[in-house]
């Protein structure tokens, strides 16, 4: 599982520096994985698609780790103002 921000995003960037695995981006910027640059319109190499955004932050769901391990919760869930990050059910 993964998380994913809506369109509720109000683009603080609260989310972004608490993800302790860089799986946090901001709208419109390319994202990495693995040493490879990603951008709008590629899919995940999990084939995972339609989480990237150009206009709010968004998670990566690859890199995703629901900070397990690290933290209880998932801190993006934590820190967001307006509670636009909500676990993808798959």
């Amino acid at each position: 599982m993964a998380y994913k921000i809506t369109e509720e995003c109000i683009n603080c960037g609260a989310c972004e520096p608490e993800c302790p695995n860089d799986a946090i981006y901001e709208g419109g910027n390319n994202w990495e994985l693995d040493g490879k640059s990603y951008g709008e319109g590629e899919t995940a190499p999990s084939g995972k698609d339609g989480f990237y955004s150009s206009d709010y932050f968004y998670i990566v769901p690859d890199k995703c780790k629901e900070c397990e391990g690290v933290h209880d919760e998932p801190q993006c869930v934590s820190v967001c103002p307006v509670d636009s990050v909500v676990q993808i059910t798959e």
